[in-house]
């Protein structure tokens, strides 16, 4: 698995907050900041959309859990793929509490641009209600996993029409499917050379 980074900006924040009088040192700061709140926006925006359509295709009847993974290979790999991506960025975030500094900073210092009345590019982007929202999300452990296990209770509560051993079941399948090839050498080492096939370069947000 290769290594995540996040790119930020925490020396340039640290020097503005011993200097707040320096307006470059100010400038400087939130201008490098909001480049990185407006990619925290996207990954939060996405976050509410995971999901949604997939599992009531892949857990209709009259088919099998089974049935529906081998007729409906595309969006079976499409949802793992979603899986796989819940994992990284969940991974990336825990071992990189600059993300959640980071976003307090845009937040310290927008709170600190209305009082002054001061015009603050960046936040017709995120303004208060969406950061008190994202705030929420990201203050979680493992934010991704924790919607996409919210979406999916959601989504049993909602088709109560739907045996809820059709979800489990699919859930299940896949996790039995994933299992059984990363305990295969041969699909274990094709993933390895997918992993590593971009020259060894780190994935970054």
């Amino acid at each position: 698995m290769q290594k995540a980074s996040w790119r930020t900006c925490n020396h340039t924040e640290e020097l503005a907050i011993q200097h707040p009088a320096d307006e470059k040192l100010q400038e400087k700061a939130w201008g490098a900041v909001v480049p990185l709140v407006g990619k925290l926006k996207k990954f939060y925006e996405f976050s509410q959309r995971l999901g949604k359509g997939l599992l009531g295709a892949l857990t209709s009847t009259p088919y099998s859990p089974t049935q529906h993974l081998e007729r409906e290979q595309a969006l079976a790999k499409q949802f793992a793929e979603i899986l796989h991506f819940t994992l990284r960025f969940d991974e990336l975030k825990m071992t990189n509490p600059a993300i959640q500094n980071d976003f307090s900073y845009y937040r310290r210092t927008l709170s600190r641009m209305r009082i002054n009345n001061v015009p603050a590019e960046g936040e017709n982007e995120v303004n208060n209600e969406l950061a008190n929202r994202m705030s929420l999300f990201y203050a979680e452990a493992t934010p991704m996993l924790k919607t996409l296990s919210d979406a999916t209770t959601k989504f049993v509560s909602e088709n109560k029409n739907l045996p809820i051993e059709n979800t489990t079941d699919c859930l299940s399948t896949m996790a039995s499917v994933c299992r059984v090839m990363l305990e295969t050498p041969e699909y274990r080492s094709r993933f390895t050379n997918e992993e590593t096939g971009n020259g060894g370069r780190h994935n970054t947000l």
